[in-house]
């Protein structure tokens, strides 16, 4: 019987802290991340492509998003953490 790979509960754990902290953020800042849709996320990745936040990098087909060093193969996801990010961040600032 294969032992089990410690990395997969380090991984696993990694997905439960990084949503309960996008919860957390998206809570303190009053963000909605439920309304993003397909168009809506395209633009705002767009837009973040352009403003130098987001990275694409298409021989590996993902998009990073470089304040958190993130990367993400979809831009739903990309758009609902960033949502998230920006939330938390200025919920941190005004905590300051």
């Amino acid at each position: 019987m294969a032992e089990p790979d410690p990395h997969d509960d380090m991984s696993t754990d990694y997905e439960q802290f990084e949503k309960e902290q996008l919860a957390k953020d998206r809570d303190a800042a009053g963000v909605d991340t439920a309304d993003v849709d397909d168009t809506t996320a395209q633009n705002l990745v767009s837009e973040l492509i352009d403003a130098d936040v987001v990275t694409p990098i298409p021989e590996d087909r993902v998009l990073v998003h470089e304040p958190s060093g993130t990367t993400f193969d979809s831009t739903t996801q990309l758009a609902v953490f960033h949502r998230g990010w920006t939330a938390g961040h200025d919920a941190d600032a005004e905590g300051e």
